[in-house]
């Protein structure tokens, strides 16, 4: 009877396990309406920006640079935006 309850209490233990490693990849998503881009040169930096953006000008012009250096093979798994991050930053200030 004890090895059923150890056993019972092992699988509530690894329910929980498994619940926050699930909640802990739901936390680094980008919430609904925005998206992940990763930004720099040699350094990458990731950025949740609101999917808005993807219909503005400028930030077409800096998906416009991705897509000739990446195609779409993107080394980091979401949306590579090579340049600097200052201008990165000027361009998304001046969109909000």
């Amino acid at each position: 009877m004890a090895f059923v309850r150890n056993l019972l209490g092992a699988k509530k233990i690894l329910s929980r396990s498994v619940t926050a490693a699930t909640s802990k990849r739901a936390t680094s998503a980008a919430p609904k309406g925005f998206l992940a881009v990763y930004v720099g040169e040699s350094q990458k930096k990731r950025y949740v920006v609101p999917v808005s953006y993807l219909s503005q000008p400028s930030f077409q012009a800096l998906l416009s640079k991705s897509e000739e250096e990446f195609g779409f093979d993107h080394p980091m798994g979401g949306l590579t935006i090579p340049c600097p991050e200052d201008a990165f930053i000027a361009v998304t200030s001046r969109l909000q």
